[in-house]
């Protein structure tokens, strides 16, 4: 987990990331900060994330962004 909020750290600066539930909804993780996001995640955790994926639900906190990440790592 902490190597993804690094990550999500790197990606858009300045965002609490551990208490944040709304990232997406809240406009905080735009498109842009989701492509980076994506191709973040799948070059360190060699997992690929897939249109179906791309969801809300799936990135608006980073519990979930972890939970995807390790269901795809399964």
């Amino acid at each position: 987990m902490e190597e993804l909020l690094e990550i999500l750290s790197e990606v858009k600066p300045g965002v609490d990331f551990e208490k944040e539930t709304e990232l997406v909804d809240s406009g905080i993780l735009d498109s842009m900060a989701i492509i980076q996001l994506v191709a973040r995640l799948a070059d360190e955790y060699d997992v690929e994330i897939t249109p179906v994926d791309l969801v809300p639900e799936n990135f608006n906190s980073a519990e979930a962004i972890y939970a995807l990440v390790k269901r795809l790592e399964d």
